[in-house]
């Protein structure tokens, strides 16, 4: 059992995100970003399955505002996917803004799933980029959903930034998927958007959360 008292045996960690450009100082810092590493890095150990995801943009992504002549961070556009929330330059490949926060224990047994690589689609999740269709996937060309069945997960723990976004996104897809999902709020935090632009709330996705029969601790 975890701290949390959430049984492991067919329970896997996913870590979202946790990297330089999120916490304070990056990109698109995300306030208190770096005060859950050491939370995370406590109950890792807890889980047979640890999984960690990296937002992994080429340079010039449509989901930049710098890509968009007259927007700013924050604002939304519509792409041939939908409604898009516009981002300050973050996660750029191969750049030290990308890399995984220097505290985090990241095992050399542990995979890392790279996503938002295409770039013409941002991507949330790990299971499915934001046009609900193209799929992230393991250097294997395994998707993340198929990667848990192969080794019998039912049951997922996420954490990591940002609760509002990629976590959350993270857990309905994985409800979408056919898994239990469970959020650990504590060792998560927000980017809590700016008012009039904020279109995404931190309430907004615990209630979306909460609809799904999703579990937050």
């Amino acid at each position: 059992m975890t701290l949390l008292n959430i049984p492991t045996k067919d329970t896997a960690l996913v870590i979202v995100d946790v990297q330089n450009d999120f916490c304070p100082g990056g990109a698109l810092a995300v306030a208190g970003g770096d005060e859950i590493v050491e939370k995370i890095n406590a109950i890792r150990n807890d889980f047979s399955v640890r999984i960690y995801t990296q937002d992994w943009h080429p340079a010039g992504h449509m989901s930049f505002a710098s890509s968009h002549p007259g927007k700013t961070p924050f604002d939304t556009v519509d792409m041939p996917y939908g409604p898009q929330v516009l981002w300050p330059d973050h996660c750029i490949q191969d750049t030290p803004g990308a890399a995984f926060h220097p505290n985090l224990s990241v095992g050399g047994e542990d995979p890392v799933l790279r996503k938002g690589t295409h770039p013409e689609i941002d991507s949330y999740s790990g299971f499915f980029e934001n046009d609900g269709t193209t799929q992230p996937r393991f250097p294997d060309g395994k998707t993340l959903a198929a990667f848990l069945r192969d080794r019998n997960i039912s049951k997922i723990a996420f954490c990591g930034l940002a609760y509002d976004f990629c976590v959350g996104w993270h857990a309905l897809d994985a409800r979408k998927e056919g898994f239990e999902a469970v959020v650990l709020k504590d060792l998560t935090r927000a980017i809590a958007m700016p008012a009039p632009k904020n279109a995404n709330s931190e309430d907004g996705m615990t209630a979306r959360l909460k609809a799904a029969g999703i579990d937050i601790f």
